[in-house]
C-alpha cells in the first residue's frame, strides 16, 4: 500500500467519522463547573473562609505530619508536570495516529494543551497570587503580588493530559476506566502539591475546575480539528506529488528509460509483451495474417506456390521448432554411397 493512498484515506476519515458532540448533560456539567470556578475566584478575592482554610492547612504543614512519604511524593508529583506528561502521552497518541492513519489524536492533545496554556496562564499572571512559601502576612489572600500560583498548573495539567486519554477511548468500557484513572491521578497530584506546601488548597480546587472545563469544551473544537486534519493531509499529498514530478523532470532521458524498463521487468510474467521472432514461422505467419488476407506466395526460383499462411495458434498447439540462428552445431548426415555399375570383364586373347 502506497503512502499517498494512506494519506488520501486519512484525509477522508474526518468527514466520515462521527465527531463527539456537546450533549445536554455535558453542557450542564460545563455550566456547573464554570459556576464553581467563578465562586472559587470570588471567594479568594474577597478573603472569605476559603482563604482561612488555606492558611490553616499551610500552618499545619502536612509534610511534617507524614515525613515518611515525602520522598515518594516528590517523584509522584512529576505526573503533573507539563513536560514529562506531554512526552509520555504524545508517544502513545503518536503510535495510535500512525496505526490508524489519522492525525486526530495528536490534534486533540495539541488543542487541549493550547487551551490549557492560554486559560490557566492568563489567570495565573492576571491575579498574581503568591504561594505558601512566599506569603507575607498571615490571613491575607496574597493576590496581585506578582506571583503565578493561582490556579495550580500541576493539577490542571494532570486533569487535561490524562483526561485526553479517556476522551479518545474507542469503547465505553475503556472510556469509563480511563475517566476513573485520570481522575485519581489528578486528585493525587493536587493533594501532593498541598502536602509539599507548594500550593494553597484553593489553588488546587481552581486547577481541578480549570482542567475539567477544557475537557468538557473539547467537542466544540472538533470541527476545527477535522478541518485542520483535512488541510494538513491534503497539503502533504500535494507536496509529495510535486516532489515526484520535479524528480522525474530533473532525471536524464536514459534514467527515465531505465525506470520504465525496470517497471516493465517488475510486471508479472503473463503480462509482459512477447516480441515475435523474425525467423519464427508462426511469427511470420502472424505478421502476414495481420497485414491482409491470406494469399499464396511464390518463392523466387521455383514455380510451386506455397500454401497461404494460417492464423497464429495457441502456445499449446504449436510444434516445437528450432529458431534460426541457433548456436547448435550443424549435424552432418552420412551421404549415401554411389550405386555400383556392372562392367563386363575384359578377357585376354588366346594365341
Amino acid at each position: 500500500m502506497r503512502t499517498d493512498d494512506r494519506l488520501h484515506r486519512a484525509a477522508e476519515r474526518p468527514a466520515n467519522r462521527a465527531l463527539p458532540r456537546m450533549s445536554r448533560t455535558r453542557v450542564w456539567l460545563f455550566g456547573a463547573t464554570l459556576a464553581v470556578y467563578v465562586a472559587i475566584v470570588v471567594g479568594v478575592l474577597t478573603t472569605s473562609k476559603l482563604v482561612t482554610l488555606d492558611w490553616q492547612v499551610m500552618l499545619w504543614r502536612p509534610y511534617k505530619q507524614w515525613p515518611q512519604i515525602h520522598a515518594f511524593l516528590d517523584y509522584f508529583v512529576v505526573l503533573g508536570q507539563r513536560g514529562p506528561t506531554a512526552v509520555m502521552v504524545l508517544a502513545w497518541l503518536g503510535w495510535r495516529a500512525w496505526r490508524h492513519r489519522t492525525l486526530h489524536p495528536l490534534l486533540v492533545l495539541g488543542t487541549s494543551l493550547l487551551l490549557l496554556n492560554i486559560t490557566v496562564g492568563a489567570v495565573k499572571y492576571g491575579l498574581g497570587r503568591l504561594g505558601p512559601h512566599y506569603a507575607t502576612s498571615v490571613g491575607s489572600a496574597e493576590m496581585f503580588a506578582g506571583g503565578d500560583i493561582f490556579p495550580s498548573g500541576h493539577t490542571a495539567n494532570a486533569v487535561v493530559t490524562w483526561g485526553v486519554l479517556a476522551y479518545l477511548a474507542t469503547t465505553p468500557r475503556a472510556r469509563r476506566w480511563g475517566s476513573v484513572g485520570s481522575a485519581l491521578l489528578a486528585l493525587g497530584v493536587g493533594a501532593t502539591t498541598v502536602y509539599l506546601g507548594t500550593h494553597w488548597v484553593s489553588d488546587v480546587l481552581l486547577g481541578w475546575a480549570a482542567g475539567l472545563l477544557i475537557l468538557l469544551a473539547l467537542p466544540w473544537f472538533e470541527p476545527a480539528m477535522a478541518w485542520a486534519e483535512d488541510s494538513l493531509t491534503s497539503a502533504w499529498s500535494r507536496r509529495r506529488g510535486h516532489a515526484r514530478s520535479l524528480a522525474r523532470q530533473t532525471l536524464p532521458a536514459g534514467a527515465l528509460a531505465r525506470q520504465d524498463g525496470d517497471a516493465a521487468d517488475s510486471a508479472p510474467a503473463d503480462r509482459r509483451p512477447v516480441p515475435p521472432h523474425p525467423a519464427h514461422p508462426v511469427a511470420a505467419s502472424s505478421t502476414a495474417g495481420a497485414a491482409g488476407p491470406a494469399t499464396a506466395v511464390t518463392v523466387p526460383g521455383t514455380n510451386s506456390p506455397h500454401a497461404p499462411s494460417r492464423p497464429p495458434t495457441g502456445r499449446h498447439e504449436r510444434t516445437p521448432t528450432t529458431p534460426a540462428g541457433s548456436r547448435r552445431p550443424p549435424v552432418e548426415r552420412p551421404r549415401p554411397a554411389p550405386p555400383l555399375v556392372h562392367q563386363p570383364a575384359r578377357g585376354r586373347g588366346v594365341g
